[in-house]
């Protein structure tokens, strides 16, 4: 009996040893590949299961969260390689926290199920820690530190070019429309515009004697009394040099006056005079004297008979003068 036991003894240790080293071949691991991240930044949770290959196994799997305040964004994506009658399977989530704080993720299990009952095999703990961006200055109490401004993402083409395109389709669309209203009105009142046939300096002229005659500053109204001076002003050079001056600033009107060869003279000095104290006037509410009004009068009419274009008289052939007035006796 003492014998029968003893060998009894023997068989069963070595039976429980052979099944603790067959169970010690199964390994379970988990780990992050960075074990600190900042607030918002992601990293990879890998799970990996190393066993025989008789070894049937559930490894568990987790859905939306690792943990508290750890979120799944992708996975698992699994991965499996065999060697040596052994397989290696590898689950990898990718996670993140929008929470600071230090975590600590229990261990992942893959379970054995055989008819003596279900076996698990465990991981070690996972630690994550996760951080706060530090934005502000070592010694905050110290000094006063400016906010961080958010970042402005800077314009791309395909961003400004439909806005541009628009831009251009509601010029276009606007231009037509007024010359659609224009012409409307035209069948309207019946009113066709001339063109006025007299040279540019007689135009002047006779605006600027219709001005003195309605003494607009005279009684009070300066505003109206400039912008008239300085329309007279601006046609006369349309229609004596073929500068559109109506749409352009008094600068640009002045630009286009030197790039026709005009030179920069006391003339034209007369002419940015008023053309200067007129926008002071509509824009800048200037109230000039009564000597000033009168100045920027006479300047303009300066102006216009200094610059003025005296067509040259045609000189007549004195041969056919003379034959003429032998036919005549």
């Amino acid at each position: 009996m003492t014998v029968m036991r003893r060998f009894l003894c023997i068989l069963f240790f070595l039976i429980s040893g052979f099944s603790f080293i067959e169970a010690q071949d199964v390994k379970v691991t988990s780990a992050f590949d960075s074990a600190r991240i900042f607030i918002g930044d992601q990293t990879f949770f890998t799970v990996t299961v190393d066993k025989p290959a008789s070894y049937l196994l559930d490894v568990k799997q987790y859905k939306d969260s690792l943990y508290k305040n750890i979120e799944i964004l992708k996975g698992p994506v699994s991965d499996s390689s065999v060697k040596d009658g052994r397989v290696r399977i590898t689950q990898k989530y990718l996670v993140t926290s929008f929470d600071s704080g230090f975590y600590q993720i229990p261990p992942v299990y893959a379970e054995l199920r055989s008819k003596d009952g279900i076996k698990r095999f465990y991981s070690d703990y996972a630690n994550l820690q996760v951080m706060r961006v530090r934005i502000t200055p070592s010694d905050t109490t110290a000094r006063i530190f400016d906010i961080v401004k958010p970042y402005k993402a800077p314009l791309t083409a395909g961003e400004v070019l439909p806005w541009a395109l628009l831009i251009m389709v509601a010029a276009v669309a606007v231009w037509f429309a007024i010359k659609y209203f224009k012409k409307m009105q035209l069948k309207k009142t019946g009113k066709v515009y001339i063109p006025d046939p007299d040279p540019a300096h007689v135009i002047a002229f006779r605006q600027l004697e219709q001005l003195k005659q309605e003494k607009l500053w005279e009684n009070g109204e300066i505003k109206n009394y400039y912008s008239r001076l300085s329309e007279i002003a601006r046609l006369y050079l349309e229609n004596r040099y073929g500068i559109y001056s109506m749409e352009l600033t008094t600068v640009e009107t002045l630009a286009e006056l030197k790039k026709s060869g005009i030179k920069d003279n006391e003339s034209t000095k007369k002419l940015r005079t008023v053309l200067t104290g007129a926008d002071l006037v509509k824009f800048a509410k200037f109230n000039p004297e009564p000597a000033e009004n009168e100045l920027h009068y006479n300047y303009i009419w300066e102006y216009v008979n200094e610059t003025k274009l005296i067509p040259e008289p045609v000189e007549k052939d004195s041969e056919k003068i003379n034959g003429a007035d032998q036919k005549k006796i």
